[in-house]
């Protein structure tokens, strides 16, 4: 026994030595590479993490603050799988007699562009009478901190109850002019304005010499949308506002998961929005993103070892403040309560989809699948990275406030996972 005893303390002091020797390697290596001169006059963190071992592999300014961008959309990914069910709740709604009452969840799909999902259209038009319930949504259109001069680009989306298009209208000019939804053709006007619409009403600008497909954020309000039910149902329309009476049912539309792949796969902002939205749908009857970021943060992420300053849905607020290790704990229960094919099938593929296509090219195979966030100045990148060595790490790397061009933050992001990929 004494014998075997001495046996083990060798191995394991053997093993702590090579493991020491291992974790002074990889820390010399990295650190020499993000202690450059290109990273002299901006700020950086970067935290590596081992969920098998729960070992902490690199560590730097991981406990700081940064202005996260889109990676805020990890978050709400998160959220979104906490309170979502298999297929997104579409609408509420109650049925007297030839009347159906209808009230948004928030849903971002109906007669999307991308989605196409009618839903709604198919089940109100059984009816004689429909009455769409408005104004039970308590956030403002624009989120807190959002670039005012940003209310006529694509990424710009206002919020609301029940989105109809996107809440954009789509206009092309291929043979002659077309616009999606057509009810809002006769806003369109040929036009070189720098702006694509005024600013408080859907009059909409399009530049004659161009022929490309252009998406502009709409006026959300109750005329546009009676208008727009109207153009698809006429006559039967009328909208009513929020009393706080309780729906008893509700109706899905597409799969949860195809929502979420697109959000995370194309950084789309509107989706992200509208999907904290939904998510409040489901605990209140009031609708609120506020609401429910507070609940997560005060429940299911209440072990988080720096709570964040956590605005809106997307990150297009620089108010938003978040650290790498927040993202690493969000990013580690996603890896431990989602099955792998399911939950790397949702982030974008590094050289193979979304905003990663043109960065983090595995090869022969794929090894980064992670979530890109970029705002003026500010890029960051969170997610999870297969090593040659099969196995799996899970990282944030949080670039704020650099000078230099975006593309060269990448490229040195890119050269130290492939370090790690290579040497881990």
């Amino acid at each position: 026994m004494y014998i075997l005893s001495k046996r083990l303390l060798l191995l394991m002091l053997i093993f702590a030595f090579i493991f020491s020797c291992k974790s002074s390697y990889i820390n010399k290596n990295i650190t020499k590479k993000i202690e450059e001169t290109f990273y002299k006059n901006q700020f950086t963190g970067l935290l590596v993490y081992n969920p098998k071992t729960n070992d902490t592999v690199f560590k730097y300014n991981a406990d700081k603050y940064f202005i996260p961008a889109s990676n805020t959309k990890i978050f709400t990914l998160y959220t979104a799988l906490q309170f979502l069910p298999n297929e997104v709740p579409a609408f509420k709604y109650d049925v007297k007699n030839d009347t159906i009452f209808i009230q948004g969840t928030g849903d971002p799909t109906f007669l999307h562009t991308f989605f196409n999902d009618s839903t709604a259209l198919k089940m109100v038009r059984n009816y004689k009478n429909v009455k769409i319930v408005f104004n039970n949504l308590l956030d403002e259109k624009f989120g807190p901190g959002w670039a005012w001069e940003d209310y006529d680009t694509y990424f710009s989306p206002e919020r609301s109850s029940f989105p109809m298009y996107g809440n954009v209208v789509t206009i092309s000019n291929k043979d002659s002019l077309q616009s999606i939804p057509k009810a809002l053709q006769q806003n369109i006007q040929y036009s070189q304005s720098p702006k694509r619409r005024n600013y408080n009403d859907n009059v909409f600008f399009y530049n004659s010499k161009k022929q490309d497909t252009i998406e502009v954020p709409m006026v959300v309000d109750t005329l546009l949308i009676e208008k727009l039910w109207q153009d698809l149902l006429p006559g039967r329309i009328s909208i009513s506002n929020f009393t706080g009476k309780k729906m008893e049912h509700i109706a899905y539309s597409i799969p949860s998961d195809s929502l979420y792949k697109r959000m995370m796969e194309v950084s789309d902002n509107f989706l992200a929005e509208q999907m904290l939205i939904l998510a409040s749908s489901t605990m209140f009857d009031t609708l609120s993103s506020s609401k429910i970021r507070e609940y997560i943060l005060d429940n299911q992420l209440k072990d988080l070892k720096q709570k964040p300053r956590w605005v809106d849905g997307s990150g297009l607020s620089r108010y938003n403040l978040f650290t790498p290790t927040s993202f690493v704990q969000v990013l580690t229960k996603l890896y431990n309560e989602t099955s792998k094919e399911r939950l790397f099938n949702l982030f974008p593929v590094g050289g193979t989809s979304g905003t990663l296509k043109k960065y983090y090219s595995g090869g022969s195979k794929p090894y980064v699948f992670a979530k890109s966030g970029t705002v003026g100045n500010n890029y960051s990148l969170s997610g999870y990275l297969i090593t040659n060595s099969g196995k799996t790490l899970i990282f944030s790397f949080m670039n704020n406030h650099y000078t230099e061009p975006t593309v060269e933050v990448k490229k040195r992001i890119q050269s130290v996972l492939e370090w790690l990929r290579d040497n881990y």
